[in-house]
């Protein structure tokens, strides 16, 4: 290194483009946002019904200790979080990139340049959902509406795409091709 030249610290940035162009692959994009939230009522269901059956066992527990089990019932919210947040991590981290209610609607997650999602960036996906939905609740579901790739709020901020899986887009590009 000379005098005047500037020094590398040896840190690369490569942005890469997104690999799901709406218009050359409509079929990845097509009945995504409706089968979404089908998706979303089943995963809740899948993460309610745990704790449903924990909440049942508490309060027989508290009934059969006189109310001293009852104080259980004050673990449950932070319970139930981690829970979902373990749920979200593990399907979406999943080579699948999808839950079991995506995959009940034949979806499936991806990074905008088309790589699965690894377990932290589901965390994060279920985090910045919930965080959204709670504090803007129209605008992140109606942003799909406005963009191509149906991506709501939420997949913007962190460079996800959902799309459908292969054999959905299979059957879709047999069906009605363009």
């Amino acid at each position: 290194m000379t005098q005047g030249e500037p020094r590398r610290i040896g840190i690369t940035v490569e942005i890469k483009p997104h690999v799901y162009d709406p218009e050359r692959d409509w079929e990845r994009f097509d009945q995504v946002l409706p089968r979404r939230l089908l998706a979303f009522a089943i995963d809740l269901a899948v993460i309610l019904a745990p704790v449903a059956l924990v909440v049942a066992v508490i309060v027989l527990l508290g009934f059969a200790t006189f109310g001293l089990g009852w104080w259980l019932l004050s673990l449950l919210y932070p319970a139930t979080a981690i829970w979902a947040l373990i749920y979200y991590g593990a399907t979406l981290g999943h080579p699948a990139s999808a839950t079991i209610g995506m995959r009940a609607m034949r979806l499936e997650m991806r990074t905008w340049y088309g790589a699965p999602c690894p377990f932290l960036l589901g965390v994060l996906h279920a985090l910045a959902f919930y965080v959204s939905i709670s504090a803007l609740t129209p605008l992140v579901l109606a942003i799909g509406f406005f963009n191509a790739r149906h991506r709501l709020l939420h997949d913007l901020v962190l460079g996800t795409v959902v799309i459908n899986n292969g054999r959905r887009t299979t059957a879709l590009r047999a069906f009605r091709p363009r």
